[in-house]
């Protein structure tokens, strides 16, 4: 993975980090052995734990293997390099992108194959996609309207003649975010993008997450299924079709329905596209990632902490810690209390302690009789939903499980 070609250095740009002084390299600062505690840092602070992010990463690259799926996790819930290094020397086929923007990122960053999980309609960004592809980068983005494919065919009209850009057909459901509502929609796009001269259809995709359990996911995946097959019956796709399917919630289910080889005569390319699991969480996933209905299996270990100080103790059963809006995700759940470390350094379960609610950058925390809590005082929190955590913090310290920095993760959103 490439990176900036000045070297990335701290200063005071750099939020949870104290660098009042002349800017300090990466690397340095990561070889210095500092302790999360040693006043290298300031609160708050959002700490990755290196250990848990390798577990995780080998984790779903093994389950991936198991089931013969390609891994294509999505990006966007990080945007950090090194991270995205990591996935793709672990075996991940793709790294999945959201936006433009975040295409061009991904190729600045050197990223050899992208998935845009999304539709691409912008002449810019479209004729620019055209020659990157001519230059040997690889991406395939999704179409799930007549007026897509038309918009893709017009932005390119006055480009040079060069191989067709790969698109996926989304099929959606009533009531989501975007794609196909039937399979009949489905059929009738892929038929424009077979008249089309540059455009060239490579499979079908979707996105479950937003169905309400797993029965409707199952079904919904079926559909998915049957598209795929009567693109193929039609004739409408290639000898390789690919298949894209797969949150961080269901992804036991898309193996379920999805696995194996059924597309007889076709090289199938089932094409999972998992993003949270990579640091996981305390809140959310932790409660919906499918190794809970996997138990046995394998498990993923949340890789986020969130250092903040008590800043004051105002009344029997309340403090406020400096920590809020800014800095850690709330919409889908507070903060966790985990640890709570006090002045002396000695540390405790922060068992009993909640999270009522959060200001820009005030966190009230409910404290029960018989804790004790000053100022000073630091509180260790789980997330929960890091593809918002990530997006708040430029710079994170990456720790062992001794809290020594031992890396710094940057994220380019």
């Amino acid at each position: 993975m490439r990176h900036h070609s000045d070297g990335p250095a701290l200063d005071w740009r750099a939020r949870g980090f104290w660098q009042p002084d002349e800017p300090v390299p990466d690397a340095t600062f990561a070889a210095a052995g500092h302790s999360l505690f040693d006043g290298a840092v300031s609160w708050p602070v959002l700490a990755v734990r290196r250990s848990a992010v390798a577990h995780n990463v080998d984790t779903m690259a093994d389950f991936c293997a198991r089931h013969g799926f390609s891994f294509a996790p999505h990006g966007k819930t990080t945007m950090a390099p090194s991270l995205l290094g990591a996935q793709l020397s672990a075996g991940a086929w793709a790294i999945t992108m959201a936006t433009a923007n975040q295409v061009l990122a991904a190729r600045a960053l050197g990223v050899p194959r992208v998935l845009l999980a999304n539709e691409l309609l912008d002449p810019a960004p479209l004729r620019w996609l055209a020659r990157e592809v001519g230059r040997g980068f690889e991406a395939y983005f999704f179409v799930d309207s007549v007026a897509g494919v038309a918009a893709a065919e017009a932005a390119l009209a006055e480009e040079p003649a060069g191989a067709p850009l790969p698109v996926l057909v989304e099929l959606g459901f009533p009531g989501g975010r975007a794609g196909c509502r039937s399979v009949e929609q489905v059929v009738e796009v892929a038929e424009a993008v077979a008249a089309a001269t540059r455009v060239r259809l490579h499979g079908v995709a979707g996105y479950e997450g937003g169905l309400p359990d797993g029965a409707a996911v199952s079904a919904y995946l079926r559909r998915l299924r049957t598209a795929a097959t009567e693109l193929a019956r039609r004739g409408l796709v290639g000898p390789e079709v690919l298949v894209s399917a797969g949150g961080s919630a269901w992804f036991d289910l898309v193996a379920e329905v999805l696995g194996g080889d059924w597309l007889p005569g076709y090289d199938l390319r089932m094409v999972l596209r998992s993003g949270a699991y990579v640091t996981h969480d305390h809140g959310f996933y932790a409660e919906h990632t499918p190794f809970r209905r996997l138990a046995g299996q394998d498990f993923l270990d949340p890789a986020l902490e969130l250092w903040a100080q008590v800043t004051s103790t105002p009344e029997p059963g309340l403090a406020i810690v400096g920590m809020g809006k800014r800095d850690a995700p709330y919409d889908e759940g507070l903060p966790v209390p985990l640890l709570v470390r006090r002045r002396s350094g000695e540390l405790r379960p922060g068992t009993g302690l909640t999270v009522s609610r959060l200001n820009d950058h005030h966190g009230y925390l409910a404290v029960p009789p018989g804790v004790d809590l000053d100022p000073g005082d630091l509180v260790c929190f789980g997330i929960s939903h890091p593809c918002s955590a990530f997006d708040r913090w430029r710079v994170l310290p990456v720790v062992d499980d001794g809290h020594v920095v031992v890396d710094l993760l940057r994220t380019y959103f």
